[in-house]
């Protein structure tokens, strides 16, 4: 993973993955996770995604995972929270209450600093990875969260046609991933309006993996 790449997206403010509200698809389904109020629920490579201010408002908790700094910085402005910053090896850790920001390389994050999460949300990680990282991403995730389950949103596109990121996740890679660790159940897949980046036609998927 070329961490340089994603620290100058931010710096150069190229962030047309960034929505301007929740993402639709965790809105209509997040109650398919089953979450009591109060529950903590982990987003890797988070950005400063406004679904976590959405998810705090709901009452649940949330841990979060981002490289850049900057990003993180920006998110507590917003939510207009001060956090309290502290150094946990290579992590550092900003925090606040119902929320837990781990800024630095995902894999450097343990699941002993992470501590416990009662599910996953991955709307940004699996399709930022190229195809040589995701297989290191899904059996460190794994790792640090115990198998949660997940909420995992996907675009589906001819690779050929555009660069990633976000890259193409086929339903057969979903499957080859996390077959083996989850019960998968597609939940809804809809064109990208106008397709992705305006250049090729692209569905966008939300699968539950839930416990086996």
């Amino acid at each position: 993973m070329d961490l340089n790449f994603w620290h100058q997206i931010w710096e150069k403010n190229h962030i047309g993955f960034h929505e301007g509200q929740a993402n639709s698809l965790l809105v209509e389904y997040i109650n398919e996770l089953l979450l009591a109020e109060g529950c903590r629920i982990f987003l890797p490579l988070c950005g400063k995604s406004l679904d976590i201010a959405w998810l705090l408002s709901k009452g649940y908790r949330v841990a979060g995972a981002e490289l850049n700094k900057c990003a993180v910085e920006q998110l507590f402005f917003e939510l207009g929270v001060e956090p309290n910053i502290s150094k946990l090896g290579n992590i550092y850790c900003y925090s606040a209450e119902n929320i837990d920001i781990f800024v630095g390389d995902i894999f450097d994050l343990c699941g002993e600093t992470l501590g416990f999460v009662d599910a996953i949300y991955d709307r940004a990680a699996l399709v930022a990875l190229p195809d040589e990282i995701r297989e290191k991403y899904r059996l460190h995730l794994l790792e640090i969260t115990g198998v949660s389950p997940q909420l995992l949103i996907t675009f589906e596109y001819d690779q050929k046609l555009l660069k990633g990121p976000p890259f193409s996740i086929s339903d057969d890679d979903v499957k080859q991933y996390y077959v083996d660790s989850y019960e998968l159940s597609l939940l809804k897949k809809i064109d990208v309006p106008g397709g992705l980046k305006g250049k090729c036609d692209a569905s966008e998927n939300i699968w539950l993996l839930s416990n086996i």
